[in-house]
Order: structure tokens, then sequence, then C-alpha cells
């Protein structure tokens, strides 16, 4: 079932879905961006259809409301731990009381990626209990890609067709908007809102100017081949790569102390990465990985290789995000074609 709707249509669903749920989509902030002139597409809460940013790749992931950069557990006195709350996190503290489910509107590729922080947070051994009870309230749309951009490579990833998992789908169509509804639940909030009912099938891309082939094994000589060199000399270690992927799932503790006498304060849970400094930092003095070309293997084996050893499936889902954000105009997708040549000839020359 599917309907069309004219934005005054999309504003009275959204309404009414209001009703029930909060809404966290890509919202087009202006002059925001790296200069006063750049506008940035991050995630926000929105109530109208005019706070929607459908037609652009957003910068930054929905991950953040899953996974918050910084994250307050709990906090703790001389006597008593108390546990903080889970949702309203990400720069919204007046949605910090609100019990209402989350609808999260998100690309394929996206939806993808919830199955990576599912697989890691819920199917990686004990579960996480602090993401599961943020993970039970959300819910999820899918926006519709009309067209690749720029830097995408989903297909080649197996991301550019959504999973099942959304409650309802919606993308631009002319001066309107296209809705696929897979659950009944929000059934009536579209009904009441559309001019008209038509069969929709979500669209989604079936080509990207960037193409990628990933390694189909990979011998041991790669962890000293020559290539990690190049981003030794490259990469500044800013991590930027891994805030913005959607699937990165790495984080560190830290201690917050409101007293000199060390007794009173709060335990966060903040995002950290293969790519920043102190990451792999032990006890003694010792670091794992200095130098950058290091910590980029690293990352590229665990996104197209690593994790599909452990689980069937790639990490990276293709969003291209990473080459996006990068300051040095490093791109993981020519990374992952090099790591796979460097591959293939090592096989060759082992025959």
């Amino acid at each position: 079932m599917g309907y069309v709707l004219k934005r005054e249509g999309l504003d009275g669903a959204l309404a009414a879905l209001s009703k029930d749920y909060l809404l966290y989509a890509p919202v087009r902030k202006v002059g925001e961006g790296r200069f006063t002139d750049v506008d940035v597409v991050r995630y926000d809460f929105v109530t109208s259809a005019s706070e929607l940013e459908l037609d652009a790749k957003s910068d930054y992931s929905f991950k953040e409301l899953l996974t918050p950069l910084s994250k307050t557990l709990f906090y703790f006195t001389e006597d008593e731990v108390h546990e903080a709350g889970d949702l309203g996190a990400p720069g919204a503290p007046a949605q910090a009381a609100d019990d209402r489910p989350v609808i999260v509107f998100l690309r394929a590729c996206d939806l993808h990626a919830v199955r990576r922080l599912d697989q890691m947070y819920l199917g990686n051994g004990p579960t996480d209990t602090f993401y599961a009870r943020i993970r039970d309230r959300v819910r999820f749309a899918l926006i519709g890609c009309t067209q690749s951009f720029a830097s995408c490579f989903c297909v080649d990833m197996g991301a550019n067709v959504a999973p099942e998992g959304w409650l309802f789908s919606l993308e631009t169509s002319g001066d309107g908007y296209l809705c696929a509804v897979a659950d009944d639940s929000v059934k009536a909030a579209f009904a009441g809102a559309a001019t008209a009912e038509k069969d929709v099938e979500p669209a989604h891309v079936t080509e990207n100017e960037v193409r990628v082939r990933t390694p189909q094994s990979v011998p041991t000589s790669i962890y000293k081949d020559p290539l990690w060199d190049e981003y030794t000399n490259r990469c500044i270690r800013c991590g930027r790569c891994n805030i913005v992927c959607p699937t990165c799932t790495c984080f560190t503790m830290q201690d917050v102390f409101y007293t000199d006498n060390g007794r009173v304060g709060e335990r966060r849970r903040v995002q950290a990465s293969c790519m920043i400094d102190g990451y792999t930092n032990v006890a003694g003095g010792g670091q794992y990985r200095k130098a950058a070309g290091e910590r980029m293997r690293f990352k590229v084996l665990h996104k197209v290789w690593d994790f599909r050893q452990r689980f069937g499936y790639d990490m990276c889902v293709g969003c291209g995000r990473c080459d996006d954000v990068c300051p040095e105009y490093i791109s993981f997708a020519a990374c992952v074609n090099k790591l796979t040549d460097a591959c293939e000839r090592e096989e060759a020359q082992d025959e």
C-alpha cells in the first residue's frame, strides 16, 4: 500500500505520528558546515516536512541516537549509584524525559548499518544493556534513494536495497512525496493525509559511480605490504572517518569527578576509534599501531575482511561518508581496491 502526499499532507501525517513517536531525521543546518557559507546535513528531532532533508545525503549518520558521542551511564556518590536516562541524549535536553519511541528516517545503507550495530552490541557476546534499552525504543522509516551520491559505493557492498524492518518509506516526487507503508500501525497517519493511493516501491539505486572490489582472501603477507605506507604519510589521525561511519562501534570509558575527593561523579561512555591517538594505549605506556598506516590497515581489514570472517558479511555498507569528510582527501573506496589488488598479486605469486 502506498500514498501520494503534498507538503501539507506530509505535515499532517508527521503531526499524527508525533502523537505517539519522536521523529529523528536528516536536517539541513544552514551555514553550520566547515565554512560559514557551507551547510551541513545532520540528524535532529523534527516535527514538520519543511525540516526534512530527503534529497541530500547526511554528512553524519543516524548512530548518534543509538551510540551518542558521549553518554553518561550512571552517577555515583560515596554510597549510591544511579543510572542515567536513555534517550534524548543527542543534543536535545528537552526530550530527556519523553518516553515515546523514536522513528529514525534513514537510507537503505544506514538500515543495513543498524544490522551491524546490533551484531556488535547485541550478538557479539553478552548483550550491551545500555545499547539494548535505547534500541528497543527505536523504529525506522526508509528514505528512498532516487539517485546515487558522488562517493557512494553501496551497490558493490550489497547495501543499496533496504532490508526488512522499516515502518514506512518516504521520498520526494515532483512537488510532493511518495510513501509506501509496510506496517499497519502507521497506516492511518498517511491514509488520512494523502491526496491519492498508489502502489509504491521504495526507490533504490542500481549503480554507483564509485566501484569497489573487496578481497576474497587475505594472505598474512598483506599486513607488511608497502601499500599502507602511503597512509602513514597522508593520514593525520583525526578520526573523522570513524565518527561519521554508521558502523564504527568502538568506545572508551571516562570517569568525571565532581569534587576533589574523587568519590562523587559520573561514568561516561565516549566514542573512540582505531584512528585516534590513545585508542591502543596499554598499561605501562605501551601503544600498538602508532603509525597512521598501521591504523588504516586495521580499520580497512576490519571493515571488509575480519568482520566477514566472524559474521559472514562485510561491516562497511558503502555510504561513502568517510570519503566525504576526510580533510586529506583519502578515499576508503580506493584503499579497498588497492588492498584487493595487492591480495590478488600475492596469491598469484604463491601459485
